[in-house]
């Protein structure tokens, strides 16, 4: 080996090796920049599954960037109004929200399509028309006058149509009726007599137990079941037509979205995804059960009778035609909407809906042997025996 070849690996050597001890402190010092936001939720803490969608998206942000990126979830009325959480993420007071759209319907009924209006999407369907509809493109271009960018982070499904003092028979029990309701379901329900309420979740109990309300719907049975309705409520009523398939959403700054990295504007998306998913399945596996102590503890389960749902449907498309004629971006979002809806109950009835009647058919058929074999067990054990 000559001399110049020895010099010339004794210093590659060294450079190997300096590049090699490098390494470690150049992977320290790499990464995205530190960013700490702030979230307001419209919710309660106690509800974990509603107040638990935030919670989703900030562990999985900061758990993708290796803690760089955190979001601090308060809970309703920690430091915004439950109700004041659009305007806080307008005015930079806070970086983003988690929170249902329909709650701002009073600041421009066009709000509601991002959550849910009376007779509307249920929760597949509100996907589908968000995701791959048109449905993003068209609120995302409402929002920008509100400095928001908006993103689907939730849904709790088909909610129960609430909880009452006396049970709803017919279209005249409404009238008089103080109802705690949200969204643009108040709207139609005027028509008929009630009078809505807009009440924050954690105020509503106490505004039913002082009979403040006659009324109240929140969500269903495990969140409704949480808040102990049925210990001043006995009647609870389904279907809650206003709210087929409410989405929540995240709301998010425009300024703040637009000042993160690509990376973390990446997976703050990824993790509403999850968030959305996540709250469905979860409603879904804990409903059933909660149902279930609620009628043992004396809840009467009532459905609303087609008279009064033939009523409230009425009064809601008048209620749609009217506002329509007022406000031009509600129109432009209406009739996209109403051209999806109409399409994707004709295909939901093909094959969807022939498929969940029937095994709502089976399922019943199943259960009645469980039921009839103690029976015969008991007639066979009283009667006397043969000789």
């Amino acid at each position: 080996m000559t001399m110049e070849r020895r010099s010339f690996l004794k210093k590659a050597g060294i450079g190997l090796a300096a590049t090699a001890a490098t390494a470690p402190a150049i992977a320290q010092t790499s990464g995205g920049p530190t960013v700490n936001w702030r979230l307001a939720s419209s919710f309660p803490k106690s509800l974990d599954t509603i107040f638990g969608g935030a919670e989703t998206i900030a562990k999985r942000v900061s758990a993708a960037t290796g803690g760089k990126f955190t979001i601090k979830v308060f809970a309703g009325g920690e430091i915004v109004p439950p109700f004041s959480v659009h305007t806080a993420v307008q005015n930079a007071t806070v970086e983003c929200a988690h929170t249902a759209p329909y709650y701002f319907f009073g600041t421009d009924p066009t709000f509601a399509f991002s959550c849910a209006i009376p007779f509307g999407l249920n929760a597949r369907q509100q996907n589908a028309w968000m995701y791959h509809g048109g449905g993003m493109e068209l609120m995302r271009e409402f929002y920008k006058d509100y400095n928001i960018i908006h993103f689907p982070a939730g849904n709790t499904g088909v909610q129960m149509g609430g909880w009452f003092r006396k049970e709803i028979k017919t279209v005249a029990d409404l009238k008089g009726l103080k109802m705690r309701i949200g969204g643009t379901a108040g709207l139609p329900l005027q028509k008929l007599g009630v009078v809505p309420q807009q009440i924050p979740g954690g105020e509503i109990y106490p505004a039913l137990e002082k009979g403040t309300i006659d009324a109240a719907e929140w969500v269903g049975p495990y969140d409704d079941e949480k808040l102990g309705f049925y210990k001043v409520a006995k009647f609870y009523h389904y279907p809650g037509w206003w709210e087929g398939g409410p989405e929540l959403d995240l709301f998010v700054n425009q300024k703040a979205w637009d000042a993160l990295p690509k990376e973390y504007q990446a997976i703050l998306e990824a993790a509403c995804y999850e968030a959305n998913v996540d709250m469905l399945a979860k409603y879904d596996a804990l409903n059933p059960a909660a149902l279930k102590r609620l009628v043992a503890n004396g809840v009467k389960l009532v459905p609303f009778s087609n008279e009064v749902m033939a009523a409230c449907f009425k009064a809601v498309m008048e209620t749609y035609d009217e506002i329509a004629e007022k406000n031009a971006k509600f129109k432009k979002v209406f009739d996209s909407w109403k051209v999806f809806r109409s399409e994707a109950i004709q295909w939901s009835q093909v094959a969807e809906s022939r498929f969940d009647n029937f095994m709502i058919g089976a399922e019943k058929s199943l259960r009645v042997p469980a039921k009839a074999a103690p029976a015969k067990a008991a007639a066979a054990k009283a009667a006397p025996a043969k000789k």
